[in-house]
């Protein structure tokens, strides 16, 4: 593995880490902003997916369909697997509250689930990896 593909990885674990940081704070306070914030959910889980990917050298399309991302990163490390179903929660949220509609705003507890989800994705990518980026 060169040392560029090592770094872009890094890059897109800083990003899914700034997405679950933006999700924190947009969801306390007086005045929550769940709408946006469980899009950054979505978003955290695809980039450290995606990050996950690079560090393999596993080519991807555009996608924000986790499960097509959770299916290459299996080819890797099949325990990857294990994801499947916080991938299947935390799709849709790519575009389910972004644009007008009947529903606009998901409620606590369904953020509370994708927030979780994306951060057991983060953590569970992080583990596999944090000691090859220490080599």
């Amino acid at each position: 593995m060169n040392k560029e593909k090592i770094e872009i990885a890094k890059l897109w674990f800083r990003k899914a880490k700034n997405d679950l940081t933006s999700a924190e704070k947009l969801s306390s306070g007086d005045n929550p902003v769940l709408d946006t914030a469980i899009y950054h959910c979505q978003q955290a889980a695809e980039k450290t997916l995606k990050g996950f990917l690079v560090f393999h050298e596993i080519e991807f399309s555009k996608t924000h369909d986790l499960r097509t991302l959770i299916n290459l990163a299996s080819k890797m490390d099949n325990s990857i697997k294990e994801l499947e179903n916080a991938a299947e929660s935390l799709t849709p949220y790519a575009v389910e509250y972004r644009y007008p509609d009947d529903i606009m705003e998901p409620d606590e507890d369904e953020f509370n689930d994708a927030f979780n989800y994306a951060k057991n994705i983060y953590e569970f990518i992080l583990n596999k990896l944090i000691f090859q980026f220490e080599k």
